[in-house]
């Protein structure tokens, strides 16, 4: 990906759908994505008056520079089909599919939304929450040039392994990895898996370290509470920045000179070092035009 598109995506709050209020509310939150659910925080008799306030709310705007996502319901369900028709064109930034287990869901899906309307620039996000969807994730994330990103559901794939939850993630650490290989295979995003406990502040922040070490860009979350620390968790601290600045200046410098490495703050600075500091810094500025 060019760092033209790099995008914020530090925090990503999870909204029922089907509450108003909170829909409403998700307007001034610092939130970076915004994911509009209709699927597993909406009762199965609220689905369709659900999706009616989600749709008059990303067409009313004034979301800012948040990017507003619906997450519908499954193709298997009776509201999928109904849900992909209203979201594209709807004017949101994308759509989660859930439960996504072959790329083949995620080509039909963007041939449902392609035959409702769908602008080019509504992307296609991927939950991958299943054995078989972390199995096939290199083939989801190869799957369409539309799909711009790979959510990991660590809450259903546990129920799904029949693992425990424990405070290192051991249980899903294979899994979080291979969500984040293919997404970079493919120059997706990846967003990290929620944190259930929100009594438990060290262990999300914890949480939010691990899932950074990672790779993940950002993690989803269930409570506005949560959203400040996963914004400083994600986001490149200043000590970073001044290094990725020194890095760019120092290797400017050598190449002037017809050298290729450099060293800085005592250690090797080689091309690959120079453009995941650009990316950082571009990261940093878009983080800051955010704020």
């Amino acid at each position: 990906m060019s760092l033209s598109i790099v995008r914020p995506r530090r925090s990503a709050l999870y909204m029922p759908g089907s509450n108003a209020r909170a829909v409403e509310k998700a307007r001034t939150l610092a939130a970076d994505v915004l994911l509009l659910d209709l699927e597993d925080a909406v009762a199965p008799a609220a689905k369709e008056q659900a999706r009616r306030l989600v749709v008059e709310a990303v067409q009313a705007g004034g979301f800012g520079r948040r990017e507003v996502v619906i997450r519908v319901n499954g193709a298997g369900t009776p509201w999928g089909a109904a849900d992909l028709a209203a979201a594209a064109r709807s004017g949101a930034d994308a759509v989660l599919l859930p439960k996504v287990e072959s790329a083949a869901e995620v080509c039909r899906a963007e041939q449902e939304l392609g035959a409702a309307g769908a602008p080019a620039r509504l992307a296609l996000w991927a939950m991958i929450e299943t054995p078989r969807g972390v199995l096939a994730a290199p083939a989801i994330a190869a799957a369409t040039p539309r799909l711009a990103c790979l959510v990991a559901g660590t809450s259903d794939l546990v129920k799904e392994l029949g693992a425990r939850h424990t405070p290192g993630r051991a249980e899903v650490l294979t899994a979080l990895s291979l969500i984040v290989l293919s997404a970079r295979a493919y120059g997706l995003a990846c967003l990290d898996g929620v944190h259930l406990d929100l009594t438990d502040e060290a262990g999300f922040e914890g949480q939010c370290r691990q899932g950074r070490d990672l790779g993940f860009d950002g993690k989803t979350l269930i409570h506005p509470r949560t959203i400040a620390a996963a914004n400083r968790a994600f986001a490149p601290g200043a000590e970073e920045v001044e290094a990725a600045r020194r890095i760019l200046v120092a290797h400017a410098e050598a190449e002037s000179f017809g050298q290729g490495v450099v060293v800085v703050d005592g250690r090797l600075v080689e091309r690959l070092h120079v453009e995941a500091a650009r990316r950082l810094l571009a990261l940093a500025e878009a983080v800051s035009d955010q704020t």
